[in-house]
């Protein structure tokens, strides 16, 4: 039977925060979302430097919104991004938000136990920028 987990890349400047400083809610543009639902397992996959899979969280809660500034008054500062991360992340992405019709929706996931691995366990494959859901005999795999 296939235990299906979600995993999206978190830039490695990021990931202690959820290992170190009590960071429980993660958000980003909806993508990868549709089968999430609470209790599935969310690995974090640390980019840019030191990559692969550094730790997971079961999934407590999903929710989908309009705007991402709404995570702040659900959850206040248990976002691991802080609002001025998201609002320069958001005018980065202003560009190319012009050339794309409609408004993007935004993913908001309530985090439990979150556990950090002792290494970093390399994926076979390469994780998209969006996120994708992996088999957990992967992670025991390799």
């Amino acid at each position: 039977m296939v235990e299906e987990a979600v995993t999206y890349p978190v830039p490695k400047q990021y990931t202690d925060r959820f290992f170190k400083e009590g960071k429980d809610v993660f958000i980003k543009p909806a993508t990868v979302w549709k089968k999430l639902k609470p209790g599935m397992k969310f690995i974090i996959y640390q980019s840019r430097e030191d990559t692969g899979f550094v730790g997971e969280a079961t999934i407590k809660d999903v929710k989908i919104i309009d705007d991402p500034m709404e995570a702040y008054e659900m959850y206040g500062d248990r976002v691991f991004l802080t609002k001025e991360e998201l609002k320069e992340y958001l005018k980065a992405q202003e560009k190319q938000r012009r050339k794309r019709k409609g408004k993007k929706k935004w993913l908001v996931l309530e985090l439990e136990n979150i556990k950090k691995y002792e290494s970093p366990i390399k994926p076979k494959r390469f994780v998209p920028a969006g996120g994708q859901y992996i088999d957990l005999k992967v992670l025991s795999q390799q």
